[in-house]
């Protein structure tokens, strides 16, 4: 079933040049990237994204990082690609990612995971409506 999903590269992976290396994998594996864009989040669309955790006392540290330096907003299509995104960033904790996936191949710590991937398609929607509001190319 073809979807479309976001990714978002944090901080920490654009300073650490890994735009190229994650956008290489997911093409690799046969998706497409349908829409890209190097950003400076603004604190709403970053507290909205992650407006189920407000109460989590995480919040405002993930809402400060995300904030902190440029990120890499990312649509990417095709078939299962929900679950296959999810499947390459590995564990939100990179001490318990697989090797071969880009958190267990890149990241140390949990609050430096490098991305964030949508975690089913309605959240993708939200998602993906939030950081691309004036739509995705055709």
């Amino acid at each position: 079933m073809s979807e479309t999903t976001l990714v978002l590269i944090k901080p920490g992976g654009v300073q650490r040049n890994l735009i190229g290396e994650i956008t290489r994998r997911i093409e690799a594996r046969g998706l497409k990237v349908a829409g890209l864009k190097l950003i400076v989040a603004d604190r709403a669309t970053v507290e909205e994204h992650y407006s189920e955790h407000r109460e989590r006392p995480f919040f405002k540290d993930v809402c400060d990082y995300l904030t902190s330096g440029p990120i890499v907003a990312m649509a990417v299509s095709g078939t299962n690609a929900v679950k296959a995104i999810r499947t390459m960033m590995g564990a939100t904790n990179p001490l318990e990612a697989t090797p071969g996936t880009v958190r267990g191949d890149f990241a140390l710590t949990i609050d430096d995971n490098l991305t964030h991937s949508s975690s089913d398609p309605e959240a993708a929607a939200r998602e993906l409506g939030l950081w691309f509001s004036e739509g995705l190319p055709s």
